[in-house]
């Protein structure tokens, strides 16, 4: 009999730190065998080979997510693997704006740009029913991975493959009532800053931007949503820490109203939002 969560602890902890380490073996213990006790759980001699093939990927530096094959989002499970972001409780956060500023209607039209495993988009949809969802993504593998997740979790939204740099896809004037995206935001010139078990093995166009415009993604998107919302709706981003002013200024010079920065759970720039204003929506008259 073995005693793996002190043996995962001590094997993770010189990558993760002994904190971090701890969270993982609790959730491989409860998530793969089903453990109600962790300090206590004995493993049985039969699943002997495959804790010993998830813990040596483990070792290797695969995120946890990505060795099972979901991860745990707003209470829901999504899967995932190398092909999407995993989702974190700072994206939580955002959806959880989102649904504050949704609260008002009753059957609200939402875009997600850049979904994905689709977990925006999808708990979206799970909270609210009678939303209208819709969702976008460059990759084809990312929107196979949404597809997925939307089927296991029963929701009913609509994916389209498409770059929002030069986009396809389109809405009529006033069409939605939230925009809502997480784009890459990393330059090259941080990839040294990051943990290597993000860099080496999460998407690295999920990740990262080009160093001479590092907020080309806000900006395309801020001005393609700007005749798409509908007056009084919101544009909302996750963003870098580091360019929290710099997002808010792309928003303030597109014409958008009431924009704001709002911090994370730790206290950290994580988000901007702004609403649009009326005049957009007179301008496209006009055209």
């Amino acid at each position: 009999m073995l005693h793996p969560f002190r043996e995962l602890v001590h094997a993770l902890t010189p990558r993760y730190g002994a904190s971090e380490a701890a969270a993982i073996a609790r959730i491989v213990l409860e998530d793969v065998f089903h453990a109600r006790t962790i300090a206590d759980f004995e493993l049985p001699a039969e699943s002997a080979p495959l804790w010993h093939a998830l813990v040596a990927r483990l070792e290797a530096g695969e995120p946890v997510q990505y060795v099972l094959g979901q991860a745990d989002f707003f209470g829901l499970k999504f899967r995932v693997d190398s092909r999407v972001l995993i989702p974190r409780q700072e994206t939580e956060e955002l959806v959880a704006l989102a649904l504050k500023l949704l609260r008002r209607h009753t059957n609200p039209t939402v875009l997600d740009i850049g979904t994905g495993s689709g977990c925006i988009a999808i708990t979206i949809k799970k909270k609210l029913p009678g939303a209208r969802v819709f969702a976008v993504d460059v990759s084809a593998d990312a929107l196979a991975v949404a597809a997925d997740n939307a089927r296991n979790l029963q929701a009913a939204v609509c994916f389209e493959q498409g770059n929002i740099l030069n986009p396809a896809f389109e809405f009529a004037a006033g069409a939605l009532d939230l925009v809502v995206s997480n784009p890459p935001y990393i330059p090259y010139s941080e990839a040294a800053l990051m943990p290597d078990h993000v860099k080496l093995h999460e998407p690295e166009l999920a990740l990262f931007v080009p160093e001479a415009d590092p907020l080309c993604f806000y900006r395309r998107i801020g001005a393609w949503a700007a005749d798409r919302l509908k007056p009084g709706g919101w544009l909302l981003f996750e963003i870098n820490e580091f360019r929290a002013e710099g997002v808010a200024d792309i928003l303030r010079r597109l014409g958008y109203a009431q924009v704001e920065i709002l911090p994370d759970l730790s206290g950290a720039p994580r988000m901007v939002r702004g609403c649009a204003a009326r005049s957009f929506a007179v301008r496209e008259a006009k055209k």
